[in-house]
């Protein structure tokens, strides 16, 4: 589904890659998280491949083909919801269709309602964004990012502005959605519970520039209950996770 091939990026405003020949692949329908301190290039690695940065060096495919010059490859939801709060919740989740062009607005009304039934949202359409709460919003926003139509979903850090009971709920919401719609989803989080929850396996980044990943396959089979964080093998993953990450904040 996503492939890195030796890719390098460098800011403007720094003299080192902070993305420096980096090769990684993600398979069709996987669930990765992304995990590692704020400030790492994790962040980075997202707007790499949804073309809002351009590599420096090396080449990014998805389905097998380049992103080059491709639109609709991909579905890109940020830590804010991003909601327009002077359009309703249905405006709001049907802007990709709206962008793609091709359908009138009462099928695109039409898809949006769908789409917003399909998140637990059902009857909110009509609503304004200030009326919902920090989850439904969140659920609004997912439900936007489906209607890009891709397979390819990236999430960076979608819950880390939630309440701790919304966010768990939120975690286990989102376990459903892709096990029902069989996307493949890349997850940034800087949460080591959250990453081992979520994933099959996590992407670690060891260091900065990230010149690689280090994959840690989740000892738990889906579908998963909060329970399962409780069995030693993972309570063991949790502690060399967390080491792996002291290492980059130690003085």
């Amino acid at each position: 589904m996503l492939e890195f091939d030796k890719v390098s990026y460098q800011y403007p405003s720094e003299d080192f890659d902070i993305i420096d020949a980096l090769s990684f692949r993600v398979e069709p329908g996987s669930f990765h998280c992304i995990l590692g301190v704020s400030g790492c290039g994790k962040s980075t690695i997202f707007r790499l491949i949804n073309g809002l940065l351009k590599p420096k060096a090396g080449e990014i495919k998805v389905g097998g083909a380049p992103i080059a010059g491709r639109k609709r490859y991909c579905g890109y939801m940020p830590q804010k919801d991003l909601l327009f709060p002077w359009r309703t919740v249905g405006e709001n989740v049907a802007l990709p269709l709206e962008v793609a062009g091709g359908l009138s607005k009462s099928q695109r009304q039409e898809r949006a309602e769908a789409a917003l039934a399909e998140v637990g949202l059902a009857g909110c359409a009509g609503k304004l964004p200030g009326e919902l709460s920090g989850g439904m919003r969140q659920r609004a926003a997912f439900a936007r990012t489906m209607l890009t139509g891709s397979d390819l979903l990236l999430l960076d850090e979608p819950f880390s502005a939630l309440d701790f009971l919304t966010r768990i709920s939120m975690q286990e919401w989102l376990l459903d959605q892709w096990q029902r719609h069989q996307k493949t989803i890349l997850f940034i989080t800087h949460d080591v519970e959250e990453a081992i929850f979520l994933s099959s396996s996590v992407l670690v980044v060891e260091s900065t520039p990230i010149r690689t990943l280090t994959e840690l396959p989740i000892p738990a089979p889906f579908p998963r209950e909060r329970a399962c964080l409780g069995r030693p093998e993972l309570v063991e993953l949790k502690e060399r996770l967390i080491t792996l990450l002291r290492k980059q904040v130690s003085p």
